[in-house]
């Protein structure tokens, strides 16, 4: 899949076949969208296009107007939505940078300038609640108005439900904050997963349990950074790592602002994914993680974050915490 930063490239196709959305999580919902889209863009001729936005609308409104309530939680990254997005086997995704010069955009300047204009639309695929430009003042009927007019087709695909729910980021994102795993993985289709670029840390996992009979090496971890610093799930987890090896490696992550010893230090307030593998590759050696990008699948909260008032104490409750992910791996017979 190709993937553009706007749509004034010359690699962007001349013409397409478009649906339009935030794409946050990639759900079932969303794969039936982009599933019918490249059906109608082979019959067509076209290529398949998203136009996806970052940040997500909801972030920049918040910012700009200083009520950080008004952000969603963050489902997925922006790599791991382009991921899941070429999964669908989808041609191009255009990234749109939403600012205060497309938020003021009226909505018939979007289709002109943007879907006509830039990016050759010929059919346009959307949600049932769909709405677009300034104040969100355009709507599915305008839309379909503009396309009789302009020479493009316009279609909308109604809410995708499973078990009588309707399959939606709102239903994902409530899933995760509540901890129910497996209802998430319901909704999108898979297991709940973060990726990315292993990062260093503190080094603090190397020195804690050093002590402790059969930890020589401490805990030591896998740092992703999570750059929204509002992820829709939070606490200590039982994971699947992808990526260190030919098959996955059972841990246990904290996923998180890592609640730490000195109140002062909780790592800026940015969000951090540290994983702990259970079974650490001796090939990798202590520093072979490093650079490498992984694939982190959220199998099973195991609780909330906590506050350790000791190393001890934190010490005591991170050897708990891989206890109980053994457990779990062990329950169903991958341990």
């Amino acid at each position: 899949m190709q993937i553009f930063r706007g749509f004034h490239h010359p690699g962007v196709a001349a013409s397409c076949a478009l649906t339009i959305g935030n794409f946050d999580g990639v759900h079932r919902g969303h794969q039936a969208i982009l599933a019918l889209l490249m059906a109608e863009a082979r019959q067509r001729g076209l290529a398949g296009c998203v136009l996806t936005f970052e940040p997500h609308p909801r972030d920049y409104f918040a910012q700009v107007t200083r009520q950080p309530d008004l952000a969603p939680a963050r489902i997925g990254t922006l790599r791991d939505k382009l991921h899941d997005v070429a999964a669908c086997g989808v041609d191009q995704t255009i990234v749109l940078p939403f600012d205060a010069r497309l938020a003021a955009q009226p909505p018939q300047t979007f289709i002109d300038q943007v879907l006509v204009a830039g990016l050759g639309a010929r059919y346009v695929l959307v949600g049932d609640d769909f709405r677009f430009g300034a104040k969100r003042a355009g709507d599915y009927a305008m839309l379909d108005a503009a396309g009789q007019r302009q020479g493009f087709d316009v279609a909308r695909m109604m809410s995708y439900e499973a078990h009588g729910l309707r399959v939606s980021s709102t239903a994902v994102r409530q899933a995760l904050a509540e901890g129910r795993m497996q209802d998430a993985a319901a909704l999108l289709g898979r297991p709940y997963a973060i990726s990315g670029h292993v990062v260093p840390g503190r080094k603090l996992g190397r020195a804690l349990g050093a002590s402790q009979p059969g930890r020589e090496d401490g805990f030591r971890t896998l740092n992703l950074r999570f750059k929204h610093w509002k992820p829709a799930a939070s606490g200590i987890f039982a994971v699947r790592v992808h990526g260190l090896g030919d098959a996955p490696l059972p841990g246990v992550a904290n996923l998180g602002v890592r609640p730490s010893l000195d109140a002062n230090d909780v790592n800026g307030g940015r969000v951090l994914l540290e994983t702990h593998c259970l079974q650490w590759p001796a090939h990798l050696g202590a520093e072979g993680g490093y650079g490498k990008i992984v694939r982190v699948e959220l199998l099973h909260k195991l609780h909330d974050e906590r506050r350790y008032t000791s190393l001890h104490a934190l010490t005591t409750g991170i050897a708990q915490d891989c206890q109980d992910a053994r457990a779990f791996f062990a329950q169903r017979g991958a341990g």
